[in-house]
């Protein structure tokens, strides 16, 4: 990390402590149980503790709106409201399931059909993917994997149909509909189909089937992040501190593509709650269908349905990473509650929309819940004394690099190296660390500056642990060179004979 980033983070910081600002709310007469005035002291709670800059949530029950309301702010330092546009990130799929679902209410969709009935350009290069069902898109049991195709890893695409075609070139991990892998192309495949039985492009689709009858007025899906308008930068955390970062451009259309407010969101929550009718009582897809969206496949041990999964037993619930962003969506059947939280902070070790949603729900039970930072601050926290103690450990080594070559002089040289290899052990992390990551988060590797994106002080760390280590050896090296030839020399010249003086 350079000097001027630093200072850059530090600037920021203080910008974030010194100026905190809460946006408008818009709230309707509140549902017993729940205190607009308790959620706005949390939130503002929360983002002073957390330096989170800035959230929007929306509180549902039943048909009735709760709290919908923005707070902090955005990179441009406007202040978000129920009304600023924002991405959910995967919080999409449960868009794209409810579109897929209404072509299944009008009969022109099969779930447990072939996909390549509808898309025909659907090919993978293993034949079993001729046998995926529709079905199995949106269970995420299709067999398709970031373990077999790496998704974040291979050119994105430009469009839903790019977006297939290079699936050409996929193999499958799993026969279709024997284990569950969460897998972003699963989506693109599924907006695809919209299209191509709709007859229009999926944007439009959404915009007058989904989001317009609903009364998602000002929802949108995009194909890629650069196609989002009017959304500022989101930021990535380091070390505790929020930092405005432009997100990278890769492909979200139908996974991860919506563009949202809170006020839009709490319409959705509304129709969700209502079993499919839509807040001006307008019936946007059947109850069946929404039973059908929410049961989970029963394949493996995620309880993942169309879009939606059970994390809880009593909670129905998705949440949605972009890397600048991040979403929550939660129901909870019981009580008739539904809450929406989207985050201006990018994917990372524990997001804060999973959290806020938590306890806007403990809120709905009339319990109090404690405002707890992220564990990804903590161990950030825990990775800059790991950083700093690296740091000293190779100035002294450094330091003591004369020293270490005089003790050395008398040890083979193949021992000396071989001691050596733990000092430039983090290169070779550092080089396969988007690998390693994919190892952690189920095989969904990403490239090397996504993984800058979630957790940066541990790109940091390796950094300056992998030019310290090669500092180290090189110089014990230069020093070994040089104490061994001057005890050659002296070596030589006190084994050379004295001349003898004639009598």
């Amino acid at each position: 990390m350079t000097a001027q980033y630093l200072r850059r983070a530090v600037v920021i910081a203080l910008f974030l402590v010194l100026f905190p600002s809460v946006g408008a709310a818009v709230a309707a007469p509140a549902a017993e149980g729940v205190d607009p005035a308790v959620v706005d002291r949390y939130m503002s709670e929360y983002l002073s503790r957390t330096r989170l800059p800035g959230a929007s949530v929306a509180i549902t029950h039943g048909d009735q709106v709760v709290h919908v309301a923005g707070y902090g702010h955005d990179s441009s330092g406007a202040a978000i409201t129920a009304t600023t546009r924002m991405p959910i990130a995967s919080v999409s799929k449960s868009m794209t399931a409810l579109a897929v679902m209404q072509l299944v209410d009008a009969g022109k969709v099969v779930l447990d059909a072939p996909v390549r009935q509808y898309v025909t350009d659907f090919r993978l290069a293993d034949s079993r993917g001729d046998r995926i069902t529709v079905r199995e898109l949106l269970n995420q049991t299709s067999g398709m994997s970031d373990t077999a195709f790496p998704d974040l890893r291979r050119p994105q695409a430009d469009s839903l149909a790019r977006a297939v075609e290079r699936l050409h070139a996929a193999k499958l991990a799993a026969d279709p509909g024997t284990e569950f892998h969460y897998h972003n192309p699963n989506y693109q495949v599924a907006a695809r189909l919209v299209e191509v039985v709709s007859g229009e492009p999926f944007a439009d689709y959404m915009r007058r089937n989904v989001f317009g009858p609903i009364g998602m007025r000002d929802s949108t899906t995009v194909d890629s992040a650069r196609a989002a308008e009017n959304v500022t930068h989101g930021y990535i955390r380091a070390y505790g501190f929020a930092i405005p970062v432009a997100e990278p451009d890769w492909f979200v259309g139908g996974s991860h593509g919506v563009i949202t407010t809170a006020a839009d969101l709490a319409a959705w929550l509304i129709t969700q709650n209502n079993n499919g009718v839509a807040p001006d009582g307008h019936r946007v897809v059947s109850a069946a269908a929404v039973t059908e969206m929410r049961k989970p496949a029963g394949v493996g041990d995620d309880e993942y349905g169309m879009g939606w999964q059970r994390e809880q037993s009593d909670q129905i619930s998705h949440n949605g990473d972009w890397f600048t962003y991040t979403a929550a969506q939660v129901l909870v059947p019981d009580t008739g509650y539904g809450i929406a939280v989207i985050a201006d902070t990018g994917m990372a070790l524990e997001d804060d929309p999973r959290i806020i949603a938590q306890a806007l729900v403990d809120l709905t039970r009339g319990e109090s819940p404690d405002v707890h930072r992220p564990w990804g601050i903590y161990a950030d926290w825990g990775m800059a004394l790991l950083t700093l103690a690296t740091f000293a450990l190779g100035v002294v080594c450094l330091v003591r690099s004369r020293r270490w070559a005089d003790k050395q002089t008398a040890r083979p040289a193949w021992l000396i190296a071989l001691r050596q290899l733990p000092y430039l052990a983090p290169i070779p992390i550092l080089i396969a660390l988007p690998q390693l990551a994919g190892l952690v988060f189920r095989g969904r590797a990403g490239t090397f500056r996504q993984v800058v994106y979630v957790w940066p002080a541990l790109v940091v760390f390796l950094g300056i642990a992998a030019i310290g280590g090669v500092c180290v050896v090189l110089t014990r090296a230069v020093w070994l060179i040089m104490v061994r030839r001057d005890r050659s020399r002296v070596d030589v010249e006190a084994a050379a004979p004295v001349a003898q003086t004639p009598a």
